[in-house]
């Protein structure tokens, strides 16, 4: 740690900095959830009128100071702007930006996913249940050690490669799924290898008949948030974030490749599922006839169809009724044939999402260890 220096939080960062943005200016809006957990890039965005919130610029750090947000891992760097374009987003972030000369817009960014920050924000947190916020004082006051602003940078650009990795995965996974998809409309919607006109030979049928349709259970008794020894089975429920990753467990209750559907909160997010798994409650898994369809076929096919729930107060997705849904059928000819064309695509998502996995595993262990100093950049061959 030669160098490295006591410093107060807010003699580091300039926290929630001023910036001009008049009432009803049109700029870019990012709203809380539009963050995805424990994901620097900001996926989505909206140009909306400015009526209030947290304003920021290019490479500031947007944190969560809500419960459960920050404790969900709601912290991004901004990156959709252009240079001198100022954005805003909810009233509930915090906004960390780089002092020049003293810290490097990429450290304070990893700082803020680390426990000498994260942990002192979320232990600060007060209010009534549920609606818990930061207190910006305790933050500001925060004390850990900065290493002087060469390494900071390297500190910073260590992790990055990282993280740039793994979004570079998300954008090639998202082309090639947009041309399973492409070849999916050509075969069963334009019909096009068929001369644009459905074989006489394909069908209609209820999901219920071409599929095993169950609704996921409790959570195990048996159950880990991380992968350990015994826990090595991945759990989904019905949310969207991680593809609605839970934790693990000791023993799969889906061993076939297969779909789920998300059946309360955001009805109808699909996902396909080529690992043994478990489900749990407001899931619902769709297990194909292999003498009738692929799991790949009925996940391009539900992913391009609205599904809704039914009720008056809360809606959801039932199995009775999700059983009821008609499909398309092709000829079994058509279904492996499609099947095998698109295969190469989803094997190789499959191989960038486990890469991606191990390299956000490798990031998390590196990031407290060298914001700490516990480790130096120079053990992993930075600066010298």
């Amino acid at each position: 740690m030669n160098g490295w220096t006591l410093v107060r939080a807010v003699d580091f960062i300039d926290f929630n900095p001023r910036e001009s943005l008049p009432k009803n200016t049109m700029a870019k809006k990012v709203a809380m959830e539009r963050l995805q957990p424990f994901t620097r890039d900001i996926p989505e965005f909206e140009v909306a009128p400015f009526h209030g919130g947290a304003k920021f610029r290019n490479g500031d750090t947007i944190m969560a100071r809500i419960t459960p947000c920050l404790e969900n891992g709601k912290t991004a760097q901004v990156n959709i702007l252009k240079d001198g374009e100022v954005g805003f987003g909810s009233t509930e972030f915090i906004v960390f930006r780089a002092k020049p000369g003293v810290s490097d817009k990429d450290f304070i960014y990893y700082l803020a996913m680390s426990p000498l920050l994260r942990d002192k924000a979320i232990k600060s947190m007060v209010g009534s249940s549920g609606r818990q916020r930061v207190q910006q004082g305790v933050l500001n006051a925060t004390e850990f050690c900065a290493p002087p602003l060469p390494e900071q940078a390297e500190i910073g650009r260590t992790l990055r490669a990282l993280d740039e990795k793994i979004a570079n995965n998300s954008k090639i996974n998202h082309h090639l799924e947009q041309i399973a998809q492409a070849i999916f409309k050509s075969w069963f919607v334009d019909f096009e290898p068929f001369g644009g006109v459905m074989p006489d030979d394909w069908r209609e049928a209820e999901l219920g008949e071409v599929a095993i349709l169950s609704a996921g259970g409790d959570k195990p008794s048996v159950s880990s948030p991380t992968l350990t020894d015994e826990c090595q089975v991945p759990i989904f429920s019905n949310g969207i974030d991680n593809f609605g990753f839970y934790g693990y467990t000791d023993r799969p209750k889906i061993t076939d490749e297969c779909v789920t559907v998300s059946a309360r909160g955001t009805i109808g997010y699909v996902c396909l599922r080529q690992d043994p798994f478990v489900p749990i409650v407001r899931l619902v898994t769709a297990i194909p006839n292999s003498k009738f369809i692929t799991a790949k076929y009925l996940y391009l096919y539900l992913s391009n169809i609205h599904i809704a729930g039914v009720g008056t107060t809360q809606q959801q997705l039932t199995v009775p009724d999700f059983k009821k849904y008609r499909i398309l059928v092709p000829s079994l000819e058509a279904v492996e044939d499609f099947t095998r064309t698109v295969d190469p695509m989803f094997d190789e998502i499959r191989h960038k999402r486990a890469e991606s996995s191990r390299l956000a595993k490798l990031r998390d262990s590196l990031l407290p260890r060298l914001m700490s100093g516990e480790l130096s950049i120079v053990d992993l061959g930075g600066a010298k």
